[in-house]
């Protein structure tokens, strides 16, 4: 088992588990939309299409000493997704398409101001903002 299924595992349990993290792991669902692009069949641009994700994860704030009124503002949330259950969903239904988080995505109604993800690639970290 490579590291970042390990760290993947590990968390899957954790957010299950009612000892752990169960009561703080919420529903994740992400839009965003990418505008078209230039069909010369067409003459013209195809349509608006909207993309739609869906996982669970855990939304904190963050620690005083991270804020900085300016990039990080002391309403901003922190989200923190398992790479491995954020799926395209389509017509409300997961797929199996991986899906990841992007600035400028909604999720849960607020947006994404900045992503990382940690070093084995195992999770998202997502800012959000209102």
């Amino acid at each position: 088992m490579s590291m970042r299924e390990e760290i993947q595992a590990e968390l899957a349990e954790a957010f299950d588990d009612p000892d752990g993290l169960a009561e703080a792991v919420k529903p994740v669902t992400g839009v965003r939309k990418v505008a078209g692009e230039y069909d010369p069949d067409l003459g013209g641009e195809t349509p608006e299409t909207t993309v739609t994700y869906s996982g669970r994860g855990v939304l904190g704030g963050y620690l005083s000493k991270e804020i900085d009124g300016s990039l990080i503002q002391t309403t901003d949330k922190k989200l923190l997704v398992l790479q491995n259950e954020l799926f395209v969903s389509e017509a409300g239904v997961p797929t199996a398409i991986p899906a990841a988080p992007a600035i400028g995505d909604i999720v849960n109604g607020l947006r994404v101001m900045n992503v990382s993800a940690d070093p084995a690639d195992a999770t998202w970290t997502a800012q959000l903002r209102k």
